[in-house]
C-alpha cells in the first residue's frame, strides 16, 4: 500500500496517509477538519548500477526545488 501526501486547503498542514492504491480522494485535515487534497510527492529511487544515484548529489537544495541547477549540471555531465 502506498503512502500518500495530503495538504489542507485551509491551513496548509501536510499529512501522510497509508491507503490502498488509487485512493486519492479529498480527506478531512487531521488538524482543522477542512478538506485536504492529494499532493504528488517525490519518491526515492535507487538503482544498483548507473542511474539516479549518480545525480542525487548534484543539487545542494535538500527540498529539491533547484531543478534548473540539476538540469544544467546533468547536461554538462552528459556532454563529457
Amino acid at each position: 500500500m502506498p503512502l500518500y501526501l495530503f495538504r489542507c486547503t485551509a491551513c496548509d498542514h501536510e499529512s501522510e496517509v497509508l491507503l490502498p492504491l488509487g485512493e486519492t480522494a479529498d480527506r478531512p485535515c487531521t488538524r482543522c477538519g477542512k478538506p485536504a487534497r492529494h499532493r504528488f510527492a517525490r519518491i526515492a529511487v535507487k538503482y544498483n548500477g548507473w542511474g539516479f544515484t549518480a545525480t542525487d548529489s548534484l543539487v545542494s537544495d535538500t527540498q529539491g526545488k533547484d531543478f534548473k541547477k540539476l538540469r544544467e549540471t546533468a547536461e554538462k555531465i552528459s556532454d563529457e
